[in-house]
């Protein structure tokens, strides 16, 4: 089904300049109407992007790269004042990140107090979100700000999580409630019942079911996603079956489906509604 726009939300404009003409080099992304400046760099870029003058500011950081014992990316997050210390520290210490991403601010507003309360803030939804593995898991506490203060920065706090996404950094995204306007879809295999919807991705709600059988031939990447939310929390075992704790999105139906099946299945077809309409029927009914 095709994404509407969700109710209250605006159009918003973020423009990423490619500081080395290269789309695997060092980028610059602005947002319209905000002074926050974020600053994506490559590893392999690192030693000569250092020296601009955007290293030289206060900011929040987070590292982002694969790792070997999970299908999950890890993920360090952090502050600094200035950036570049820090940033070299973790070059010449740190092994698994592969890209540096930090937000600063154009008018050099930013303060100790100021990062460290981001840092607090973007820890406190990773975790929330589950969907990274965290090189750092203590979230630190919240620094003490002026009631102004707060409200400046939680304002930008929030313009920066706009930036995320169209950076490819979803680790800080929760499934929301449930618009209206989005069917809720049922799963039905071998006597498991799981529920879900499309989003940006695919949600399975809260209390469904999965299957505690993998098949042997199921693709690896889902094999190591259903350990890692094991290993999470966010699949328990509830005797015949496992059981999702709290609603999880996937990147499509099918990975959802993977998951809950404990199968390679298709999840346009798989996932139907109450009449038993399939995911892919509907899509299609929607493309004419």
């Amino acid at each position: 089904m095709s994404q509407k726009n969700e109710p209250g939300r605006k159009g918003y404009s973020i423009r990423i300049f490619l500081a080395e003409g290269s789309p695997s080099g060092l980028k610059f992304v602005e947002k319209s109407n905000w002074v926050g400046l974020g600053v994506v760099c490559p590893r392999a870029r690192f030693s000569e992007a250092k020296k601009r003058k955007e290293f030289d500011q206060a900011g929040v950081y987070l590292l982002l790269g694969a790792s070997e014992a999970s299908n999950l990316p890890t993920v360090y997050i952090g502050e600094a004042d200035p950036i570049r210390p820090r940033l070299e520290k973790h070059h010449a210490q740190t092994d698994f990140w592969t890209t540096a991403f930090f937000f600063i601010s154009k008018d050099s507003n930013l303060n100790k107090a100021h990062v460290e309360h981001l840092e607090h803030r973007l820890l406190v939804l990773a975790k929330e979100a589950n969907r990274c593995e965290l090189g750092n898991s203590n979230a630190g506490g919240r620094p003490s700000l002026s009631e102004a203060d707060q409200a400046d920065i939680e304002t930008f706090f929030d313009e920066m999580l706009l930036c995320f996404p169209v950076l490819g950094v979803s680790i800080f995204e929760k499934p929301e409630e449930r618009p209206l306007d989005r069917i809720l879809l049922v799963f039905t295999r071998r006597g498991l019942v799981a529920h879900g919807y499309e989003s940006d991705g695919f949600v399975v709600v809260k209390g469904s079911q999965a299957s505690k059988i993998v098949v042997g031939s199921m693709q690896a990447f889902a094999q190591a996603l259903r350990s890692d939310l094991l290993k999470k929390g966010v699949l328990v075992d509830a005797g015949t079956s496992l059981e999702f704790t709290s609603d999880y999105e996937f990147n499509s139906p099918s990975t959802a489906a993977y998951v809950v099946a404990g199968a390679s299945v298709n999840g346009r077809d798989y996932w139907r509604t109450d009449g038993g309409k399939s995911l892919k029927q509907l899509q299609e009914e929607e493309s004419k």
